[in-house]
């Protein structure tokens, strides 16, 4: 190489160099990432589907409705029931694990099983196994407390009203078997997504509720700790139940002819980032979250406490939310519960101090 052809390749390094620093000069930005759309999952899926900046409100609702459940009937009731198949009282913390421990392998068994039902008779399967869900939660929920309702009616009334209590029994249940086989045919034939919000958001207020009052303090804290551990593994594992089932139930519309490894890499990149301006809340997410807040409520006895975790579940969603930009899908769980515990326990510390 001659000396003219290094003075040459010299200037062009600086001509380059020169190029680069008047971009930085007059201000030129990196090109902001292609935004993909995600595919949603079938209708009859049990998510609760919202524009992302009013995410905070099903939580809300749902939280604070099945903490007045679970209120009204511990407190004002007077129903206190130890659940779990072990006894707290008796066996303390053990019991608390084994009680975790048996329902989230419940919980795993029963998703394995859901999916090899989907992988051998299709996906319209998970129709019936969501009908039958909310069928039996509907109707043994909506007559659980119900029933509470009645009873604190009459509580006060005179004995004179005590054919009129049965009478209302009578209804109760049959009226509870019509309400319930009437939101299965609703769900599954409206296109309404108003209509299919209310009832996840039913179902989900009553579960969480139940599960508040239920469960004693560690039980509540083993289930919620080992459900959201078993929701990393059911949403980001290759075999993890929710994610086959997205899978299965979702067909891919990539950009530009990308195969799935390669949109990935560019959302890795920043060249793309998931469209998050739509969400879906699952239906256990809802749940999960107002059992929290129900157990803080009941356990703890303090509003404060309840309304703390509260905040820190919704700061957890946003934060599972941001994450999105960058992923499929997320486990609801993990974040959002661990926050909330962490500040229902610390609040209830201080609380009870002060």
């Amino acid at each position: 190489m001659t000396d003219k052809q290094n003075d040459t390749n010299d200037k062009s390094i600086e001509i380059q160099f020169e190029r680069e620093k008047l971009k930085k000069t007059m201000g030129e930005s990196t090109p902001e990432p292609e935004i993909v759309k995600k595919e949603f999952v079938p209708n009859f899926f049990p998510t609760y589907r919202i524009s992302r900046r009013f995410y905070p409100l099903p939580i809300i609702i749902v939280i604070f409705c099945a903490g007045f459940l679970a209120y009204v009937t511990y407190v004002l009731a007077g129903v206190q029931i130890e659940g779990g198949y072990v006894s707290e009282e008796e066996h303390g913390i053990a019991a608390g694990l084994i009680n975790g421990l048996i329902f989230v392998g419940i919980a795993a068994i029963s998703s394995f099983i859901i999916i090899f039902l989907v992988k051998k008779g299709g996906i319209d399967v998970l129709k019936y196994i969501f009908g039958f869900s909310f069928g039996l939660l509907g109707f043994i929920l909506t007559l659980f407390f119900g029933g509470i309702i009645i009873f604190l009616l009459f509580l006060y009334l005179p004995e004179i009203f005590i054919t009129s209590y049965i009478i209302s029994s009578y209804i109760l249940l049959f009226g509870t078997g019509v309400f319930t086989i009437f939101i299965i045919y609703r769900y599954f034939t409206t296109k309404s997504i108003l209509t299919k919000n209310l009832i996840i958001l039913y179902i989900s207020l009553l579960t969480g509720a139940f599960f508040g009052i239920l469960m004693p303090l560690w039980t509540t804290l083993a289930i919620l700790i080992g459900i959201s551990l078993w929701d990393i593994f059911a949403v980001k594992s290759k075999r993890g139940p929710i994610k086959e089932m997205i899978d299965i139930a979702s067909q891919n519309s990539l950009s530009d002819d990308l195969t799935e490894e390669e949109l990935q890499e560019k959302i890795d990149s920043g060249e793309m980032i998931y469209d998050t301006s739509k969400l879906e809340i699952g239906i256990g997410d809802l749940a999960f979250y107002s059992m929290l807040t129900s157990a803080a409520l009941i356990i703890t006895g303090s509003l404060i406490v309840m309304i703390l975790t509260t905040i820190a579940i919704m700061i957890g969603t946003g934060i599972t939310i941001q994450g999105l930009k960058k992923n499929k899908i997320l486990p609801g769980l993990p974040i959002s519960i661990f926050l909330g515990i962490s500040t229902m326990l610390l609040s209830w510390y201080i609380v009870s101090i002060l």
